[in-house]
């Protein structure tokens, strides 16, 4: 159980779960699939102990948030004003944005078409989707559970088969697993985490809602055990950052670059977004 206690507020129109610890500048946390803020655990001590706040919501379908019924509430545009709502609930104008999987690229999404509400944006694993439309053939091997993702019903049947074979073996049977097939066996909630690929595959995937580059500076951080993205589509992510960027590869790291690598990324993310700390 997650040590950091959960708020429950009325945010763009949802019952929205969320962390906020800490105080000083804002760093707003934005988790993935199949993930929760819980993902952040290992990071929102050192980010509060270092003088910051720290913002790290349920997002929309996940974890204690509200699910919402239909795939039309889960467009990149209304997950991505949940974000914005809850820093205007909390009266935070700027703030620091790291972004995970999924949560990345929202994250893309807020970085560049509301630059003027964040000082940096440090994504984890997931390239500016320009840059994952435009990889290789590489990534559409890896990408293959996306377009399996779409058919409805089936994708959650097959995922949840003889104890989640399939799902197990995608995630490469790491530790997380228990803990997130508990979460998604709750009623709707594997449907509510699939609806974010369904409402989103063209925009996400095949790059027609391109996005501008991004103009405020940007430090990607991908691991070479990703099994779901190849580090083409992040190593490409500098063609569209006109802002400064810098880059760095974690080797030997599963997909889950938080939980299985904080001890490195964390003293990373501090220096990335020190300089922007006023």
């Amino acid at each position: 159980m997650m040590k950091y206690q959960k708020k429950s507020e009325i945010i763009n129109g949802i019952n929205l779960k969320y962390v906020y610890e800490g105080e000083g500048p804002a760093v707003l946390l934005l988790h993935g699939f199949p993930d929760s803020a819980e993902l952040w655990e290992n990071q929102i001590g050192p980010l509060v102990d270092a003088g910051y706040s720290v913002i790290a919501p349920d997002q929309r379908g996940f974890g204690d948030s509200e699910l919402l019924e239909g795939v039309e509430h889960y467009t990149i545009d209304k997950i991505a004003a949940d974000a914005l709502a809850l820093m205007d609930h909390l009266g935070v104008q700027k703030a620091r944005l790291v972004g995970h999987d999924f949560g990345a690229f929202v994250g893309w999404y807020l970085a560049t078409v509301h630059a003027d509400r964040f000082e940096c944006y440090m994504p984890l694993s997931v390239g500016h989707p320009n840059s994952y439309a435009k990889a290789g053939i590489r990534q559409k091997q890896l990408g293959w559970y996306a377009l399996f993702y779409q058919f409805e019903g089936i994708a959650e049947t097959m995922l949840a088969k003889d104890d989640w074979a399939l799902f197990r073996a995608f995630i490469e049977n790491h530790p997380g697993a228990e803990t997130w097939i508990k979460d998604l066996s709750r009623p709707g909630r594997m449907t509510a985490g699939l609806n974010w690929y369904r409402a989103n595959f063209m925009a996400a995937f095949s790059g027609e809602l391109p996005l501008p580059n991004a103009t405020i500076p940007v430090q990607a951080v991908w691991s070479t055990g990703d099994m779901a993205l190849a580090e083409e589509q992040m190593a490409g992510t500098a063609e569209f950052v006109n802002g400064d960027f810098k880059y760095h590869t974690f080797e030997g790291v599963s997909h889950w670059i938080t939980m299985d690598a904080s001890d490195q990324l964390n003293p990373i993310i501090l220096d990335f977004i020190k300089d922007y700390k006023g």
